[in-house]
């Protein structure tokens, strides 16, 4: 193997590396801004030259309500209507923490794989009860599923992560 060749794996390895710590920190952005809005209950941003939603609690209760009344499998709609909804404020709260958790841990790379998997175990049934309904197909994997997918086989979080630092102590088996 020519030093250029090992050179030029080298930069592309960094490149893959670079591109999936910024796929980590923005899909963080994402999860941390939308457990914020449901802390500060602002659904709004208007900073003049950008606007945009953000998912209050109302809105998440709207959005569950909604995709548990026009899903197509039972059982799951029925825990969301006749256990999750009823019981919003316990749920509400849990929901919020979650999200703070699932982006606090992909923007500083903690546990970043778990992070990643505690994402897919939230957004994983509303999609699953939306899935058959005809929404926009690419809504949720495009958005939501496919990036936590790659987060959670991926070790994002040992690039500009705090994973890098919990790794060794760990004897390189640290599992996130």
């Amino acid at each position: 193997m020519t030093e250029s060749t090992t050179a030029d794996r080298r930069t592309g390895t960094q490149v893959f590396v670079r591109a999936f710590t910024a796929l980590r920190i923005f899909t963080g952005l994402v999860w941390l801004s939308n457990g914020l809005a449901k802390v500060f209950d602002v659904g709004k941003i208007d900073l003049g030259f950008f606007s945009g939603s953000l998912i209050t609690k109302g809105a998440a209760h709207a959005i569950l309500s909604r995709a548990s009344e026009k899903t197509g499998i039972a059982p799951l709609g029925a825990f969301y209507r006749d256990v999750v909804l009823p019981n919003w404020s316990f749920f509400g709260v849990f929901l919020t923490i979650a999200e703070l958790a699932v982006g606090i841990g992909l923007v500083f790379g903690i546990a970043t794989r778990l992070a990643a998997v505690g994402g897919l175990l939230l957004i994983g049934p509303i999609w699953i009860m939306l899935w058959p309904t005809g929404g926009y197909l690419w809504e949720y994997p495009a958005e939501d599923l496919f990036p936590l997918v790659l987060l959670a086989i991926v070790p994002a979080g040992r690039t500009g992560g705090l994973d890098r630092r919990l790794a060794p102590r760990f004897n390189h088996r640290w599992p996130f």
